[in-house]
């Protein structure tokens, strides 16, 4: 009889390093119909952030998320105002200046349920964006007021 353990532990090594940390993750976001409207590599420690210009002032807000672990977390927000729907909810992150009149809410550090979430673009002017890096991506352009699922999945690698 042979002994496999060693060998059994290679293989779960080898299976650890091609799969486990720093595998490559997406961010996808389709229409509510299951389209694909982008694919973005986010591989772990990578961060996004959904951008838009407030409804009613224009200016721009930009909530950012990480890749933790294969989980989508908010991680931070900028305001650039108390405009109407934007405020910091108290014990959820740490609330500072912008030194241009708005704020920053760092360290929110909330994970988000089941790694997705669904989003109505705004028309127009409103204009939300997902950025990975250099690339950015008009959902308004392309679903404006549609339902989009933005999820962190496993990629087919």
């Amino acid at each position: 009889m042979r002994d496999t353990t060693v060998r059994g532990g290679l293989f779960a090594l080898l299976l650890l390093c091609v799969a486990g940390p720093g595998a490559a993750d997406d961010l996808v976001a389709t229409h509510e119909d299951g389209r694909e409207i982008t694919r973005l590599s986010v591989p772990e420690g990578t961060e996004w952030c959904v951008l838009w210009h407030h409804s009613v002032e224009g200016f721009e807000v930009t909530d950012c998320y990480e890749n933790r672990e294969g989980r989508m977390v908010l991680v931070h927000s900028h305001l650039p105002d108390f405009a109407a729907g934007l405020d910091h909810i108290p014990g959820r992150g740490t609330q500072v200046s912008d030194g241009q009149g708005g704020y920053f809410i760092l360290d929110i550090d909330e994970p988000v349920p089941g790694d997705a979430y669904v989003l109505r673009p705004g028309l127009g002017p409103v204009d939300h964006r997902l950025r990975v890096g250099d690339t950015i991506v008009s959902l308004s352009a392309v679903a404006p007021r549609e339902r989009v699922r933005i999820a962190l999945v496993r990629s087919a690698e």
